[in-house]
């Protein structure tokens, strides 16, 4: 099985958006919000057989009347998000767990970030089946610096070394939760923790990067929001125009 956790909880407080008091996920773009586009990429993938989704306990039912309205027919399952991101993700992951084979491949993703390819999510299940997981990655395009005080740069690496981590992180099913188990027994409130990769490397796991679409950004801020409109427009007109534009 091949399974999109699509992770939706938050509540948006950094877009600090004017259109209304809605979370940003479910902000509308050219009529349809967010987490629906993010959602048809994995309905529309032939290789994705399953979705859970984990949204904010204030907003279930509307994400329950979202899915049926647009069709999103591959929902297995959606859970109420907890206290942080890695709570709500962990909150999905038990759910298909108990659905589902623990050698499932899982590609956890953000709902705010509807902008893969059909090719990265293929290649995240290829390198996962291959290598036991696979993280999003692009190349940095610009000078990273190390500062633990915000003020000085205390090291400043090789830009040829860093790459910036996205979303999907894709995992075998069992793996991913015992890892999860293993964190919440140390760490319950998952400090410094801020996404699957993360998680696993404080657990000194091997981890494998693919390289993903530099348009495949997560809306975070206002500008982000209109970053993805002007994306999601070109890529409209591109399918509109067969490609020749």
């Amino acid at each position: 099985m091949n399974i999109a956790i699509i992770s939706a909880g938050g509540t948006g407080q950094r877009l600090n958006n004017g259109e209304n008091s809605l979370p940003k996920q479910f902000l509308k773009i050219n009529d349809k919000p967010i987490i629906i586009h993010t959602l048809e990429l994995f309905e529309k993938h032939e290789d994705i057989d399953k979705i859970y989704i984990s949204i904010h306990p204030d907003y279930y039912e509307y994400m329950q009347d979202l899915v049926k309205h647009y069709y999103i027919t591959k929902t297995a399952g959606i859970v109420k998000g907890g206290a942080t991101g890695q709570d709500s993700i962990y909150n999905a992951l038990k759910l298909a767990q108990s659905e589902n084979p623990e050698n499932s491949i899982v590609l956890i993703h953000d709902g705010v970030r509807p902008n893969i390819t059909e090719e990265v999510i293929t290649k995240n299940i290829e390198c996962a089946k291959k290598n036991g997981n696979a993280i999003t990655c692009t190349s940095c395009f610009e000078t990273i610096l190390i500062s633990e005080n915000g003020i000085n740069p205390q090291h400043v690496p090789y830009r040829k070394h860093t790459y910036a981590a996205q979303a999907p992180q894709s995992f075998h099913l069992g793996e991913i939760v015992q890892a999860h188990e293993d964190t919440r027994k140390v760490n319950p409130n998952y400090t410094d923790i801020v996404d699957s990769c993360t998680l696993f490397k404080t657990l000194n796991k091997p981890t494998y990067m693919i390289f993903g679409n530099r348009g495949n950004i997560k809306i975070t801020t206002i500008e982000d929001l209109y970053i993805l409109r002007a994306l999601i427009r070109y890529k409209e007109d591109l399918e509109a125009f067969g490609g020749q534009i």
